[in-house]
C-alpha cells in the first residue's frame, strides 16, 4: 500500500506544479495586475500553500518539478515564458525560491502532530520570508553581474516594496485556509494509509 500512497503524494506534487503555472500567469490575462512591466504573481501562495499541503519533501519536489518544466522550454513561468535563461535572469532567484519556502514552509508544520492556525501562520511567513531574501538577493547579483546593469542591494528591495502588501495578504490567506484543507484531505489520507 506505500506505493499507492506514493503515487498519490506525486499525483499532489504534479497538480500543486500546474497550480503554480496558473498562478504565474494570472497577470497575463490581467495585465492591469502589473508593477512597473512585473506581474503581481500568486506563485507564492501556491509554493507556500505546498509546502502547507505535501510537506517539505513532496512540497519542495513539486516546485523543482514546476521549476524543470519552465527550464526545458515549456511557457509556465510568468508572462507565459520558460527556459533556462528565465532562471538566469533577474526574476530567476524567485522561481529557485519557491523550492526553499515550500521545505521551509512544511518543516515548520511537520514539527507538530496536530498543528494549529498559529503554526500554519508561521510556517506561512517563514515560507515568504524565504522567496524575499532568495528571491531580492538573487535578483541584486544577476543585474549586476549577469545582466550588466547597475543596482544597489537597497535598490532591490525597495522594488520589492512594491509586492510586500499582496504577498502578506496572500500569505495570511494561506494560513487561514491550509487547516480545514489539511484536516480534511490530508488526515482521513493518512489514516486510511494507516489502516492499509
Amino acid at each position: 500500500m506505500n506505493s499507492r500512497f506514493r503515487v498519490y503524494d506525486l499525483a499532489l506534487a504534479g497538480m500543486f506544479a500546474a497550480l503554480m503555472a496558473i498562478g504565474a500567469n494570472l497577470t497575463s490575462w490581467l495585465p492591469f495586475l502589473q508593477v512597473a512591466g512585473v506581474p503581481l504573481s500568486m506563485a507564492p501562495f501556491f509554493a507556500i500553500l505546498a509546502g502547507l499541503l505535501l510537506g517539505s519533501r513532496m512540497g519542495a519536489l513539486s516546485m523543482i518539478v514546476y521549476a524543470l518544466i519552465g527550464a526545458a522550454g515549456a511557457p509556465v513561468f510568468a508572462g507565459f515564458s520558460g527556459g533556462f535563461n528565465v532562471l538566469i535572469g533577474s526574476t530567476g532567484g524567485f522561481i529557485l525560491s519557491y523550492i526553499a519556502a515550500a521545505y521551509i514552509a512544511g518543516k515548520v508544520i511537520e514539527t507538530r502532530k496536530q498543528p494549529g492556525l498559529p503554526l500554519f501562520i508561521a510556517a506561512s511567513f517563514a515560507g515568504i520570508a524565504a522567496i524575499y531574501f532568495i528571491g531580492t538577493t538573487y535578483m541584486y547579483f544577476a543585474v549586476n553581474y549577469l545582466v550588466h546593469a547597475k543596482m544597489t542591494y537597497a535598490g532591490a528591495w525597495q522594488i520589492m516594496a512594491w509586492f510586500i502588501v499582496k504577498d502578506i495578504a496572500f500569505t495570511v490567506l494561506a494560513a487561514i485556509i491550509a487547516p480545514r484543507i489539511y484536516y480534511a484531505v490530508s488526515k482521513p489520507s493518512r489514516r486510511t494509509h494507516r489502516a492499509a
